[in-house]
Protein backbone atom coordinates (compact mmCIF):
# COMPACT_ATOMS: atom_id res chain seq x y z
CA UNK A 1 0.00 0.00 0.00
CA UNK A 2 1.43 3.51 -1.07
CA UNK A 3 -1.28 5.61 -0.61
CA UNK A 4 0.07 8.16 1.72
CA UNK A 5 3.78 7.11 1.52
CA UNK A 6 6.54 9.99 1.09
CA UNK A 7 7.88 10.34 -2.06
CA UNK A 8 10.86 11.78 -4.50
CA UNK A 9 10.59 11.58 -7.83
CA UNK A 10 13.69 11.26 -10.00
CA UNK A 11 13.68 12.60 -13.80
CA UNK A 12 16.06 12.02 -16.82
CA UNK A 13 15.30 14.40 -19.49
CA UNK A 14 17.50 12.41 -22.65
CA UNK A 15 17.28 13.32 -26.00
CA UNK A 16 15.79 10.19 -27.21
CA UNK A 17 13.58 9.29 -24.21
CA UNK A 18 12.49 10.76 -20.52
CA UNK A 19 12.75 8.21 -17.55
CA UNK A 20 10.79 9.12 -14.42
CA UNK A 21 11.30 7.06 -10.91
CA UNK A 22 8.79 7.58 -8.08
CA UNK A 23 11.15 6.59 -4.95
CA UNK A 24 11.23 6.55 -1.66
CA UNK A 25 13.62 8.61 0.84
CA UNK A 26 15.73 5.33 0.99
CA UNK A 27 15.54 5.65 -2.34
CA UNK A 28 13.79 2.18 -3.35
CA UNK A 29 11.98 2.75 -6.37
CA UNK A 30 7.97 2.70 -5.72
CA UNK A 31 7.07 2.42 -9.61
CA UNK A 32 8.60 3.78 -12.61
CA UNK A 33 7.74 5.18 -16.34
CA UNK A 34 9.02 6.47 -19.60
CA UNK A 35 8.32 7.97 -22.49
CA UNK A 36 9.62 9.65 -26.14
CA UNK A 37 10.97 13.19 -25.26
CA UNK A 38 9.57 15.78 -27.71
CA UNK A 39 13.39 17.48 -28.14
CA UNK A 40 12.48 18.62 -31.79
CA UNK A 41 9.88 20.98 -29.94
CA UNK A 42 11.81 22.93 -27.74
CA UNK A 43 11.96 23.02 -23.31
CA UNK A 44 7.71 23.90 -22.78
CA UNK A 45 6.80 20.38 -24.72
CA UNK A 46 9.59 18.74 -22.84
CA UNK A 47 8.32 20.08 -19.37
CA UNK A 48 4.95 18.66 -20.30
CA UNK A 49 5.93 15.49 -21.13
CA UNK A 50 8.22 15.12 -17.51
CA UNK A 51 5.57 16.63 -15.34
CA UNK A 52 2.92 14.41 -16.73
CA UNK A 53 4.80 11.49 -16.52
CA UNK A 54 5.66 12.75 -12.29
CA UNK A 55 2.08 13.54 -12.06
CA UNK A 56 0.42 9.96 -13.60
CA UNK A 57 3.17 8.24 -11.24
CA UNK A 58 1.57 9.95 -8.23
CA UNK A 59 -1.87 9.66 -9.00
CA UNK A 60 -1.75 6.12 -9.63
CA UNK A 61 -0.03 5.42 -6.01
CA UNK A 62 -1.35 7.96 -4.13
CA UNK A 63 1.84 8.61 -2.56
CA UNK A 64 2.99 12.07 -1.09
CA UNK A 65 5.36 14.06 -3.08
CA UNK A 66 8.19 16.00 -1.65
CA UNK A 67 10.32 16.75 -4.00
CA UNK A 68 11.83 16.49 -7.93
CA UNK A 69 15.46 15.77 -8.99
CA UNK A 70 15.69 16.76 -12.97
CA UNK A 71 18.83 15.32 -14.43
CA UNK A 72 19.13 17.21 -17.61
CA UNK A 73 21.47 16.52 -20.63
CA UNK A 74 23.30 19.84 -21.46
CA UNK A 75 25.67 22.31 -19.22
CA UNK A 76 23.34 23.45 -16.73
CA UNK A 77 23.11 26.26 -13.85
CA UNK A 78 22.58 23.93 -10.75
CA UNK A 79 21.72 27.02 -8.84
CA UNK A 80 19.15 28.49 -11.21
CA UNK A 81 18.02 25.22 -12.70
CA UNK A 82 18.79 26.63 -15.98
CA UNK A 83 20.43 24.78 -19.16
CA UNK A 84 23.67 26.99 -20.19
CA UNK A 85 24.19 24.74 -23.27
CA UNK A 86 22.73 21.79 -25.30
CA UNK A 87 23.34 19.79 -28.14
CA UNK A 88 22.23 20.21 -31.49
CA UNK A 89 19.44 17.43 -30.90
CA UNK A 90 17.60 19.88 -28.72
CA UNK A 91 15.40 22.26 -30.01
CA UNK A 92 15.07 25.63 -27.45
CA UNK A 93 16.58 24.14 -24.55
CA UNK A 94 19.57 26.19 -23.95
CA UNK A 95 18.43 28.72 -21.74
CA UNK A 96 15.69 27.17 -20.61
CA UNK A 97 14.24 27.48 -16.82
CA UNK A 98 13.69 23.81 -16.15
CA UNK A 99 13.51 24.25 -12.54
CA UNK A 100 10.72 26.89 -12.26
CA UNK A 101 8.88 25.77 -14.91
CA UNK A 102 9.00 22.04 -13.04
CA UNK A 103 8.00 23.75 -9.64
CA UNK A 104 5.08 26.19 -11.15
CA UNK A 105 3.53 22.57 -11.93
CA UNK A 106 4.01 20.24 -9.39
CA UNK A 107 3.55 22.47 -6.44
CA UNK A 108 7.36 21.06 -4.61
CA UNK A 109 10.96 21.90 -4.79
CA UNK A 110 12.87 21.35 -7.97
CA UNK A 111 16.03 20.83 -8.09
CA UNK A 112 18.28 20.15 -11.42
CA UNK A 113 21.54 18.90 -12.09
CA UNK A 114 23.36 18.06 -15.48
CA UNK A 115 22.23 14.02 -16.46
CA UNK A 116 26.55 13.05 -15.80
CA UNK A 117 26.26 14.54 -13.02
CA UNK A 118 23.06 13.10 -11.67
CA UNK A 119 24.45 9.72 -13.07
CA UNK A 120 27.67 9.63 -10.71
CA UNK A 121 24.87 10.68 -7.80
CA UNK A 122 22.79 7.79 -8.56
CA UNK A 123 25.71 5.14 -8.67
CA UNK A 124 27.90 6.82 -5.40
CA UNK A 125 24.25 6.71 -3.47
CA UNK A 126 23.49 3.13 -4.55
CA UNK A 127 25.10 1.73 -7.50
CA UNK A 128 28.33 0.53 -8.62
CA UNK A 129 30.57 2.96 -6.59
CA UNK A 130 28.45 3.01 -3.38
CA UNK A 131 30.08 5.07 -0.39
CA UNK A 132 32.95 5.98 -2.56
CA UNK A 133 34.63 9.64 -1.49
CA UNK A 134 36.61 9.71 -4.32
CA UNK A 135 34.89 8.47 -8.27
CA UNK A 136 35.12 9.82 -11.77
CA UNK A 137 31.80 9.11 -13.86
CA UNK A 138 31.98 8.56 -17.71
CA UNK A 139 28.50 8.40 -19.51
CA UNK A 140 29.03 6.78 -23.36
CA UNK A 141 25.95 7.30 -25.79
CA UNK A 142 25.23 9.84 -28.17
CA UNK A 143 27.71 11.91 -26.89
CA UNK A 144 30.95 11.72 -23.91
CA UNK A 145 29.81 12.74 -20.71
CA UNK A 146 32.13 13.22 -17.50
CA UNK A 147 31.56 14.00 -13.98
CA UNK A 148 33.63 14.38 -10.49
CA UNK A 149 32.59 13.54 -6.77
CA UNK A 150 35.53 14.75 -4.33
CA UNK A 151 35.93 14.49 -1.02
CA UNK A 152 32.45 13.16 -0.67
CA UNK A 153 30.68 15.92 -2.73
CA UNK A 154 29.91 16.33 -6.45
CA UNK A 155 32.48 18.60 -7.69
CA UNK A 156 30.87 21.02 -10.54
CA UNK A 157 33.18 23.79 -10.42
CA UNK A 158 33.08 27.54 -11.06
CA UNK A 159 31.13 27.43 -14.51
CA UNK A 160 29.36 24.36 -13.85
CA UNK A 161 32.00 22.02 -16.55
CA UNK A 162 33.99 19.92 -14.24
CA UNK A 163 34.63 16.77 -14.98
CA UNK A 164 33.85 16.88 -19.14
CA UNK A 165 36.18 14.35 -20.04
CA UNK A 166 34.64 13.87 -23.22
CA UNK A 167 35.46 17.58 -24.84
CA UNK A 168 38.73 17.24 -23.58
CA UNK A 169 41.32 17.23 -27.35
CA UNK A 170 44.26 14.99 -27.43
CA UNK A 171 42.29 12.23 -29.13
CA UNK A 172 43.10 13.01 -33.08
CA UNK A 173 41.89 15.83 -35.09
CA UNK A 174 38.66 15.08 -35.60
CA UNK A 175 35.69 17.72 -35.70
CA UNK A 176 33.70 17.61 -32.54
CA UNK A 177 30.11 18.45 -32.65
CA UNK A 178 30.71 21.07 -29.88
CA UNK A 179 32.73 22.82 -32.69
CA UNK A 180 36.18 21.88 -30.90
CA UNK A 181 38.89 19.06 -32.83
CA UNK A 182 40.08 15.30 -31.54
CA UNK A 183 37.68 15.48 -28.35
CA UNK A 184 37.31 12.36 -26.93
CA UNK A 185 33.79 12.37 -28.13
CA UNK A 186 35.43 11.81 -31.42
CA UNK A 187 36.24 8.34 -30.25
CA UNK A 188 34.50 7.01 -27.73
CA UNK A 189 30.76 7.77 -28.32
CA UNK A 190 28.14 5.73 -29.97
CA UNK A 191 27.47 8.31 -33.00
CA UNK A 192 31.49 8.26 -33.39
CA UNK A 193 31.72 4.73 -33.57
CA UNK A 194 29.27 4.77 -36.10
CA UNK A 195 31.06 7.27 -38.20
CA UNK A 196 34.24 5.65 -37.90
CA UNK A 197 33.30 2.70 -39.01
CA UNK A 198 31.73 4.08 -42.01
CA UNK A 199 34.97 5.79 -42.68
CA UNK A 200 36.72 2.90 -42.72
CA UNK A 201 33.71 0.07 -44.55
CA UNK A 202 31.16 2.58 -46.43
CA UNK A 203 28.80 1.34 -44.27
CA UNK A 204 26.45 3.16 -42.14
CA UNK A 205 25.52 1.01 -38.83
CA UNK A 206 24.13 1.41 -34.82
CA UNK A 207 26.98 1.27 -32.69
CA UNK A 208 25.14 -1.72 -31.46
CA UNK A 209 24.85 -3.14 -35.43
CA UNK A 210 28.80 -2.67 -35.35
CA UNK A 211 29.31 -4.55 -31.81
CA UNK A 212 27.11 -7.43 -33.11
CA UNK A 213 29.79 -7.16 -35.93
CA UNK A 214 32.98 -6.93 -33.75
CA UNK A 215 31.46 -10.46 -32.47
CA UNK A 216 31.27 -11.90 -35.26
CA UNK A 217 34.84 -11.33 -36.20
CA UNK A 218 34.42 -8.57 -38.58
CA UNK A 219 37.90 -6.73 -37.98
CA UNK A 220 36.57 -3.33 -38.60
CA UNK A 221 34.49 -3.24 -36.10
CA UNK A 222 36.59 -4.82 -33.28
CA UNK A 223 39.19 -1.88 -34.61
CA UNK A 224 36.44 0.81 -33.69
CA UNK A 225 35.61 -0.55 -30.29
CA UNK A 226 39.61 -1.36 -29.52
CA UNK A 227 40.15 2.40 -30.19
CA UNK A 228 37.09 3.69 -28.00
CA UNK A 229 38.40 1.66 -25.31
CA UNK A 230 41.93 3.07 -25.42
CA UNK A 231 40.80 6.28 -25.54
CA UNK A 232 38.79 5.81 -22.71
CA UNK A 233 41.82 4.26 -21.04
CA UNK A 234 44.03 7.61 -21.88
CA UNK A 235 41.27 9.51 -20.19
CA UNK A 236 41.79 8.06 -17.31
CA UNK A 237 44.84 8.01 -17.09
CA UNK A 238 44.50 11.84 -17.67
CA UNK A 239 42.28 12.31 -14.76
CA UNK A 240 44.36 9.91 -12.77
CA UNK A 241 47.43 12.00 -12.96
CA UNK A 242 45.63 15.37 -12.57
CA UNK A 243 43.62 15.28 -9.54
CA UNK A 244 44.63 11.48 -8.21
CA UNK A 245 41.43 10.13 -9.05
CA UNK A 246 41.19 6.54 -9.04
CA UNK A 247 38.12 5.08 -9.37
CA UNK A 248 36.06 5.31 -12.53
CA UNK A 249 32.17 4.54 -12.98
CA UNK A 250 31.05 4.01 -17.00
CA UNK A 251 27.40 3.70 -18.04
CA UNK A 252 25.23 4.86 -20.79
CA UNK A 253 24.02 2.80 -23.98
CA UNK A 254 27.56 2.36 -25.27
CA UNK A 255 28.35 0.21 -22.37
CA UNK A 256 25.73 -3.03 -23.63
CA UNK A 257 29.13 -3.42 -25.79
CA UNK A 258 31.39 -3.71 -22.38
CA UNK A 259 32.55 -7.20 -23.40
CA UNK A 260 34.21 -5.18 -26.07
CA UNK A 261 35.40 -2.00 -24.54
CA UNK A 262 36.01 -3.38 -21.23
CA UNK A 263 39.74 -5.72 -22.14
CA UNK A 264 40.88 -2.36 -24.46
CA UNK A 265 40.37 -0.08 -21.28
CA UNK A 266 41.92 -2.31 -19.04
CA UNK A 267 45.20 -3.11 -21.81
CA UNK A 268 45.77 0.61 -21.64
CA UNK A 269 45.62 1.00 -17.99
CA UNK A 270 48.14 -1.88 -17.78
CA UNK A 271 50.13 -0.35 -20.41
CA UNK A 272 50.03 3.55 -19.43
CA UNK A 273 49.44 3.18 -14.99
CA UNK A 274 48.31 6.85 -13.17
CA UNK A 275 51.80 7.91 -11.89
CA UNK A 276 50.59 7.10 -8.60
CA UNK A 277 51.14 3.52 -8.94
CA UNK A 278 47.20 2.99 -7.83
CA UNK A 279 45.25 0.32 -9.52
CA UNK A 280 42.37 1.67 -11.23
CA UNK A 281 39.31 0.48 -10.36
CA UNK A 282 36.96 0.12 -13.20
CA UNK A 283 33.34 -0.46 -12.36
CA UNK A 284 30.36 -0.50 -15.51
CA UNK A 285 27.08 1.00 -14.03
CA UNK A 286 25.16 -1.25 -11.67
CA UNK A 287 21.97 0.70 -12.37
CA UNK A 288 21.51 1.19 -16.11
CA UNK A 289 18.95 3.22 -17.14
CA UNK A 290 17.94 4.56 -14.09
CA UNK A 291 20.95 5.76 -12.79
CA UNK A 292 20.06 9.14 -13.71
CA UNK A 293 16.80 9.31 -12.06
CA UNK A 294 17.51 7.65 -9.57
CA UNK A 295 20.82 10.13 -8.78
CA UNK A 296 18.81 13.04 -9.12
CA UNK A 297 16.22 11.69 -6.96
CA UNK A 298 19.08 11.20 -4.35
CA UNK A 299 19.94 14.94 -4.51
CA UNK A 300 16.64 16.02 -3.79
CA UNK A 301 16.74 14.03 -0.78
CA UNK A 302 19.61 15.66 0.24
CA UNK A 303 18.47 19.23 -0.21
CA UNK A 304 15.42 18.33 1.11
CA UNK A 305 17.33 17.03 4.35
CA UNK A 306 14.54 14.10 4.39
CA UNK A 307 15.04 10.96 6.76
CA UNK A 308 16.75 8.13 5.26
Amino acid sequence: MTAGLPAIAGVDIGGTSTKVVLCTPQLDIITRADAATPAALGGAAMIDTCVGLVEALVRDTGARLFGVGVGAAGVVDARSGTVLFASDSFTGWAGFPVADAVRQRLAVPVFLDNDVNAFLRGEVATGAVAGETQALGMTLGTGVGGALWLAGELFEGPHGAAGEIGHTPGFGDLPCTCGGHGHLETIASGRSISARYRDSTGITLSAAEIADRAGNQDRDAKAVFDAAGASIGKAIVMVAALIDVTTVVIGGGVTHAWHLLEPAIRKFLVEEPPVSGRPIRLERSALGSVAVALGAASRARRELDLPV
